[in-house]
């Protein structure tokens, strides 16, 4: 595992910054956003904020008096890279999570879906 890799699983370690993520995931936002969806202060926002920065895990650009965060993805691919042998050990309880879904709704899901839209566990997104 690379130096950069580590600092990226020690900034995730926080379960604030994981949230920050996951909100940037949807759409860039500007930090008095990003703090009022935390529930948290605007120095403590900024403070995750900058660590997130800091770990290359958003980047932000300036407009006007905002400064508008965005997610950066390159970090987190390493993070997947890392992950990828991993996978094998969750793999099989997807398909017994899909096999479980698909036999309590007879293959379809309120709303039109299957098992496998949920899971995301069918055969073309297998890593094997």
């Amino acid at each position: 595992m690379s130096v950069m890799t580590n600092a990226v699983f020690a900034v995730l370690a926080e379960p604030a910054r994981r949230r920050v993520l996951d909100l940037l995931l949807e759409a860039p936002r500007p930090a008095t956003e990003l703090a009022g969806l935390l529930g948290l202060s605007q120095p403590g926002t900024s403070k995750h904020l900058r660590v997130l920065r800091e770990a290359g895990l958003v980047s932000v650009r300036r407009d006007g008096q905002r400064r508008w965060y965005e997610i950066r993805a390159d970090p987190l691919a390493e993070v997947d890279a890392w992950l990828r042998p991993y996978r094998r050990f969750w793999a099989g309880r997807l398909d017994a999570l899909e096999n479980y879904l698909d036999s309590r709704s007879g293959g379809s899901l309120p709303g039109g879906g299957t098992a496998n839209d949920v899971t995301g566990n069918d055969a073309a997104n297998r890593e094997d």
